[in-house]
């Protein structure tokens, strides 16, 4: 047992004020009955939350109960309903049907009235439209004569997602048209993880050349809009954000060994392309340092003719051999027609010799002929009368001229 003098001794000192166990107990009993109060409002509260989500619970169940029963109710007047329409729509198919086939033949008859008034009003027509074309040729020399007095995108493209895709889209289509599909990539991923916008395969197993469509044009249009005196502000942040695009593309994708050491930066306007050069020679100049090549449509046109040529070559060049045996090959008919017409020139002087042979012969029996026909007409000239072939004399000169044409005509056979 404790006694009262115990609880009542002084335990330790809070300055002057002693304080004993009898305290200190009074202290922890006050202490005991603050946090049996706090825990009891806790319960209470915690309990009223629970209350609450159970009946919150309660609420949300009945109201998906009555929409799944909404929901059931509506699917089977839709299934009644979709069964009515079947029903109605096969009846109305039928009915289609038979309606279209009629409405088929009277339209062949018609057509087949119409055909010549349409060949007529064709051929008006296309006399309009040579006149529409006449018109139109002339309103697009004036859309060419205002198209010279937009000097940059800025005014046509207002967001900067809106330039990127419309550059990005530019560099694609001059690629594109100019390089066949396996000589170029878009959007590449290159061995540090960068993608650049696009990637060239140049030949002979050198890097690929990469180039780059995005070009900064807020700072653009910020010197643009900017007055006399804010003039100088925006070059000057224009030309900070060029070169922090020139260090980019120079970091990214310059790779040893795996791209080229020069890298094209594309300006989607021909406008800006020459403001850069005129203005900003400072800009041109880190650029070539850095070696990236600011290039405008018609440059990367040119650059790329320039590469198809070369990827021209490489093929040629590949296919040499290919071309060699075909030249081989070319040659050996050669010699084979040389051959033949060598044998067929021969045939040619053999059967020019008969000819000469036959002309020479046709002319023997031409002289031989003109012998006979003389020979016949000189044994009419002395023909002797006919009294007189009886007498001795005559029969001896008959004699004579029989052997003389005999001779004549073996002469001719000797010729």
């Amino acid at each position: 047992m404790i006694d009262s003098a115990t609880v009542q001794a002084p335990i330790f000192m809070i300055g002057n004020i002693p304080v004993t166990l009898a305290m200190l107990l009074a202290a922890a009993g006050a202490l005991l009955v603050v946090l049996l109060i706090v825990m009891l409002f806790a319960l209470s509260a915690s309990s009223k939350a629970r209350e609450a989500e159970r009946d919150e619970a309660d609420r949300r169940a009945h109201e998906a109960d009555m929409r799944m029963a909404d929901i059931l109710r509506s699917q089977t007047e839709m299934q009644g309903r979709i069964a009515a329409m079947a029903d109605v729509f096969g009846t109305r198919q039928h009915e289609l049907n038979q309606s279209i086939n009629q409405r088929i033949d009277g339209m062949s008859h018609r057509i087949g009235q119409t055909m010549t008034e349409q060949t007529r009003q064709t051929h008006e027509n296309l006399r309009r439209l040579q006149e529409r074309l006449v018109a139109i040729d002339t309103a697009q020399n004036n859309i060419q004569a205002l198209a010279k007095d937009v000097v940059g995108l800025q005014a046509i493209l207002s967001n900067k997602q809106t330039r990127g895709a419309f550059g990005q889209s530019r560099m694609e289509a001059i690629i594109a048209d100019g390089l066949p599909m396996g000589a170029y990539e878009f959007q590449a991923t290159l061995s540090n993880g960068s993608r650049p916008d696009c990637i060239i395969r140049m030949p002979n197993g050198q890097p690929s050349l990469v180039v780059d469509a995005k070009f900064p044009l807020e700072a653009w249009n910020a010197i643009r809009d900017a007055g006399t005196e804010g003039m100088r502000v925006a070059g000057q942040q224009f030309r900070r954000d060029i070169e922090v695009h020139i260090r980019d593309i120079s970091e990214k994708y310059l790779l040893r060994g795996e791209t080229q050491d020069t890298a094209f930066m594309f300006v989607p306007s021909e406008s800006i392309f020459a403001e850069i050069h005129e203005n900003f020679e400072g800009v041109v100049q880190r650029a070539h340092k850095a070696r990236i090549v600011i290039v405008s449509p018609s440059l990367l046109m040119l650059s790329i003719q320039v590469i198809q040529s070369v990827l021209r070559d490489q093929r040629m060049r590949e296919q040499a051999h290919l071309i060699q045996g075909e030249v081989i090959r070319l040659m050996e008919d050669l010699t084979r027609l040389d051959e033949r017409v060598g044998k067929l020139q021969g045939h040619f002087a053999a059967a020019q010799k008969d000819v000469e042979q036959i002309v020479t012969s046709s002319g023997k029996l031409a002289r031989r002929g003109e012998r006979i026909e003389a020979m016949e007409f000189e044994v009419g000239e002395v023909a002797a009368p006919a009294e007189a072939v009886s007498s001795p004399r005559n029969a001896e000169s008959r004699s004579v001229e029989s052997r003389t044409g005999q001779l004549k005509l073996r002469v001719v056979d000797e010729d």
